[in-house]
């Protein structure tokens, strides 16, 4: 009779669970990414563009966006057995960023989501991050019928230190999706490790 216990008595191993955020402009993907993704059924708290918020919500070169979120986007991945994520999807306009700092407490990196047809549009997030010292990259969502850049053009334009990682995704690609937070976990252990070797110093 099996005691349903793992090999050699051990207990299984807690997982760890790391909080990652998704940023970037309105209507850049951070909810698609977020849905792609989780293994959960998605929290999203998206409310209808109206036309009064058409001033402060600018659609050009996302026409075909309808909502907005207001509060946050949450999911969960589960990267290993012993890895899982929760996903934090921040709001892209300005009058919805008091929220961030509470948001980014706690959490190991960030995700800047970016669209070139509107990179300006993620500026604010990079610079947020930047200021909070919170490890990240830039994932650049591949839209259909997007012009497609070389990673440096972009790079450039972004005016990002040679140490942020930068990739192209598609955010609605699971398997594109797992390798951004592939790649933003190790890049924040990395930076971790760094800083720990150099306080040990």
């Amino acid at each position: 009779m099996t005691s349903g216990r793992p090999e050699h008595g051990r207990p299984p191993a807690e997982p760890v669970m790391l909080k990652i955020l998704v940023a970037g402009g309105f209507g850049v993907g951070k909810t698609t990414l977020v849905g792609a993704v989780s293994e959960i059924r998605p929290l999203r708290t998206e409310e209808p563009l109206t036309e009064a918020g058409r001033p402060v919500d600018d659609p050009g070169g996302v026409e075909g966006k309808h909502t907005t979120t207001v509060a946050m986007d949450f999911g969960r991945v589960t990267l290993r057995e012993d890895l899982v994520l929760y996903l934090f999807g921040v709001p892209g306009q300005e009058r919805f960023w008091f929220l961030w700092d509470e948001l980014a407490e706690g959490a190991l990196g960030t995700v800047v989501l970016a669209d070139t047809r509107r990179l300006e549009d993620c500026f604010a997030a990079v610079d947020h991050v930047e200021r909070r010292s919170v490890p990240f990259l830039v994932a650049v969502n591949c839209f259909e019928g997007a012009a497609r850049y070389p990673e440096e053009t972009v790079r450039r334009a972004l005016d990002l230190d040679d140490g942020v990682p930068l990739l192209m995704c598609d955010a609605r690609d699971r398997e594109s999706v797992k390798e951004v937070l592939v790649e933003v976990v190790q890049h924040a252990m990395t930076q971790a490790a760094d800083r720990r070797q150099a306080v040990a110093t």
